[in-house]
């Protein structure tokens, strides 16, 4: 401790240090310090400090399964590579039967959740996505569903059911939705959104959806794509706006920073996050959003060795098995597609943590290693 207090006063963060020791909030300004200041080793026990503080060494991972409906989209936004129109080479669109049927797959190998997105299909009904759901909890019982991001939400209340919002997400959640994505949020600051994903929702249109969801008494996550166009006070404003509506509504369980994969978008100029600055975002993270209580190293994003340092700069969880990801490796990534449970519960040993297995909720689910017995179930 007296060597992070040197460093600290070295740098100029021992007014920083101080206030995170005696359980205070910091503001803009020190966020933008603390992603200015040289020594990230600093940084980072201070974002273990407050890790540890909330989560003492427990370090979770999730066992579930990844699937797209569709990979259709009316936009174009110039970050994403999983995006096709209709009829293009590449284009995918599954049944409503087909998504049980992987869904249920994973549910017997022992997945706890299953996460769903898509692009926003011009044509599909709106009984597609609520059947969909239906499905999936019909045929895996007790399996929780994290579904839909903010911007497929709106486009069904605006295109597809002409219905409001809360009207939307009442009918899912009655269908068995449990848990809202926090995908595409991206990065709220409106000039950066115009470069990257011109058409999107706005910063306020992705919060209203996450705000009415909470507000039904739903839980869901938040994320932030960094590593592009963006500066750290975008960064800085974009956890601001998080820490504002989680003040007023406590509803999101978990946040997950990731960082842009450039190789294969429009945007594939730009040099990719560097590990440091990935570290660095995890640590600020955990720091200023003291009322959110878990935060997640994607390592679909970072890759495992990395995804597991962070636990030792903020992070307490490492994510999901996934089984299969599309979205970042479309766009060029290297990692893995997937993980196995016990890569996932060494990697958090090895990095001093404790393993645990969670749901969606981060809430700590017992770990399921053999198939479930599945005679009669979901036939």
């Amino acid at each position: 401790m007296t060597a992070l207090w040197d460093s600290c006063r070295r740098e100029g963060i021992a007014d920083i240090a101080e206030r995170l020791v005696e359980g205070g909030r910091i503001d803009d300004r020190s966020a933008l310090r603390l992603f200015a200041c040289p020594d990230l080793g600093a940084v980072g026990a201070l974002a273990d400090l407050v890790s540890r503080r909330k989560n003492g060494v427990r370090g979770s991972f999730l066992v579930n399964r990844y699937l797209n409906y569709s990979n259709i989209c009316l936009l174009s936004c110039r970050f994403c590579a999983f995006y096709r129109r209709s009829g293009q080479p590449g284009a995918f669109l599954y049944s409503v039967e087909e998504m049980a049927e992987q869904a249920f797959q994973s549910w017997r190998s022992g997945a706890v959740e299953v996460h769903c997105v898509g692009g926003l299909h011009p044509h599909l009904p709106f009984s597609y996505y609520r059947d969909l759901i239906s499905a999936i909890k019909e045929r895996c019982p007790g399996m929780m569903i994290k579904a839909f991001t903010a911007v497929e939400i709106r486009h069904l209340a605006r295109r597809i059911a002409r219905r409001s919002i809360p009207e939307v997400l009442e009918d899912l959640a009655d269908a068995g939705l449990d848990s809202l994505t926090g995908g595409g949020a991206e990065i709220f600051d409106a000039e950066v959104r115009d470069e990257i994903c011109r058409g999107k929702e706005t910063a306020e249109e992705w919060l209203e959806v996450h705000r009415i969801w909470h507000r039904m008494g739903r839980k869901s996550t938040a994320t932030m794509l960094f590593g592009h166009v963006e500066k750290p006070a975008h960064r800085v404003d974009h956890l601001r706006r998080l820490r504002g509506l989680q003040e007023e509504t406590g509803g999101f369980c978990g946040f997950v920073p990731f960082a842009f994969e450039p190789a294969n978008t429009r945007l594939s100029h730009l040099r990719r996050a560097s590990a440091t600055d990935t570290l660095r975002t995890i640590a600020v993270s955990r720091i200023y959003l003291d009322n959110v209580d878990h935060i997640t190293s994607y390592w679909i994003s970072s890759g495992l060795p990395l995804g597991q340092v962070a636990l030792s700069f903020g992070a307490d969880d490492l994510h999901g098995t996934i089984e299969e990801e599309k979205i970042f490796h479309m766009a060029g990534s290297k990692t893995p597609i997937s993980q196995t449970a016990d890569n996932l519960a060494a990697a958090i040993r090895e990095s001093g943590r404790e393993p645990v297995a969670r749901d969606s909720y981060y809430r700590v689910h017992p770990e399921v290693r053999s198939p479930r017995e599945t005679a009669g179930v979901g036939a």
